[in-house]
């Protein structure tokens, strides 16, 4: 009974300690930066240098969830728990591998701080765009890791 719960538990840790953090930079991390460094230039750089951090380990996150997933033998190999990690592996390669890159080259071809340019500039508002595409990329992942940890967490009353 014990050695069933191993792997359930260790999803269980691996998506509540992710969410956890990812929340924590999106809600507390970020926006302190914003408030309290001298230029909001500086804290988009330090953003920036964090932001992998959240990306690659919900990758990771999500790739522990799907190979528990694929080795347990159940007999869904598409349940919800395994979409669920997909969509939060994909959700984070995306931010990080496609977003990310683009935003990095708008900012480099913009000579100083974005907030700099007119609201009107067509690298503003590629840097607004993408910016956007970012964060909601980054909580389709949160939110993809919210349903595995609900559905792995359901699996503990149906193993009693």
């Amino acid at each position: 009974m014990a050695q069933r719960l191993l792997w359930p538990t260790i999803q269980l840790i691996v998506l509540a300690v992710w969410i956890g953090a990812a929340v924590f930079f999106s809600a507390a991390v970020a926006p302190v930066l914003f408030r309290v460094l001298p230029t909001r230039a500086l804290a988009g750089e330090a953003v920036a240098g964090m932001l992998p951090v959240v990306f690659y380990s919900g990758i990771v996150a999500g790739l522990v969830v799907l190979l528990v997933e694929l080795t347990l033998d159940d007999g869904h190999p598409w349940s919800g728990r395994t979409v669920a990690a997909v969509v939060m592996i994909l959700a984070c390669a995306i931010a990080q591998w496609f977003i990310a890159p683009r935003i990095a080259r708008v900012r480099d071809a913009i000579a100083g701080p974005v907030d700099n340019l007119p609201v009107s500039d067509p690298r503003r508002v590629a840097f607004g765009r993408l910016h956007g595409l970012s964060v909601g990329w980054l909580g389709i992942a949160i939110l993809a890791a919210l349903v595995a940890l609900v559905l792995v967490a359901r699996t503990f009353q149906t193993r009693r």
